[in-house]
């Protein structure tokens, strides 16, 4: 007669089951906070990559997903070969790593500026109002860039005027596209991005501050030998979802902002693919150009995580 208990073979995968088991019924209800999640992303992120089939085929609506000729490679082909495409690429890296360079430094200087002020109504009074941009929506946002940067009654012309200068279009101009979006998303982001880093500034044993102001050091060498150092996984961690985002420079602004005469300069991916793909019922090759952008991003965090491993031994993954 055979024995109910598990052999010596299965007992590590039977105590493995037995162990997640437990874990289950202990977790159950942090599992069931999260299943809403897991079903949004497996809904709107997991079952549409099976409309990623459309980039490979002579795609037209009503012949469904699975419908058209098989095209291969033909709309990648088109899409390098097409006279936007260094414009394109060069614009969505530009604006991405300008957006790095200027804007990801700010919430961590801001929240080492918060963490130390002591006075705690000023502290509360600053970080809300710091925050409160960030509920702002992307059409007010530029609705509010074109009442300060209009050249005819915007405010910024206006002093320009008052104080004997000349008046800029800078909402038409190449020169000013670049710095506009940037720093308007640096203002309407910062507040809210150094949450995280207040947070973890706040975790920070004080005996280490406490120490340091035993030996005599300074405010200054306090932020770069311990504050920084002490939070360096959280900046490294939020530096790699971002470098993620370099080609994924976001839509609404850059749709909204842009006119014919600026699209040297603000003509990005995503812009081209909904005015070929969308505005132009080209679906199968707004799908490759699309395709091509995830690809590059994945590359993108692949390799930044990688190397931040060898270097800091933090990560993603």
């Amino acid at each position: 007669m055979e024995s109910s208990n598990p052999t010596i073979e299965q007992k590590p995968k039977y105590q493995r089951m037995k162990r997640m088991w437990k874990i289950l019924v202990r977790d159950k209800y942090l599992l069931l906070m999260f299943l809403p999640f897991i079903v949004f992303y497996i809904v709107f992120s997991y079952i549409p990559m099976v409309g990623l089939n459309i980039a490979f085929r002579d795609f037209r609506p009503g012949g469904g997903i699975f419908g058209g000729d098989w095209v291969g490679l033909q709309w990648f082909r088109q899409f390098f070969n097409s006279i936007f495409f260094g414009r394109l690429v060069r614009n969505t890296v530009l604006l991405s790593l300008y957006e790095l360079l200027w804007g990801f430094p700010v919430p961590i200087l801001f929240a080492i500026c918060i963490n130390e002020v002591r006075h705690s109504l000023t502290k509360r009074v600053v970080q809300t109002v710091s925050y409160l941009p960030f509920f702002v929506s992307t059409v007010v946002m530029v609705g509010i860039l074109h009442n300060f940067f209009n050249i005819n009654d915007g405010i910024v012309n206006r002093v320009i005027v008052a104080l004997g200068g000349e008046r800029v279009n800078f909402l038409t101009s190449t020169q000013w596209f670049r710095t506009l979006f940037v720093g308007s998303g640096i203002w309407q982001g910062f507040g809210f991005a150094s949450i995280i880093y207040i947070a973890a500034i706040t975790g920070i044993d004080p005996t280490y501050y406490e120490a340091a102001k035993m030996d005599g050091i300074s405010k200054f060498k306090e932020v770069f030998y311990i504050t920084i150092p002490m939070i360096s996984q959280t900046i490294i961690i939020l530096l790699l979802l971002q470098i993620g985002g370099l080609m994924s420079t976001g839509f609404e602004k850059v749709f909204l902002m842009q006119t014919p005469v600026t699209f040297e300069v603000s003509d990005v991916i995503t812009t081209y693919v909904f005015r070929r793909g969308i505005g132009n019922f080209d679906f199968s090759f707004g799908a490759a150009v699309g395709f091509f952008n995830s690809v590059v991003t994945f590359i993108f965090v692949y390799t930044a995580n990688r190397i931040s491993r060898v270097v800091t031994n933090a990560g993603l993954w």
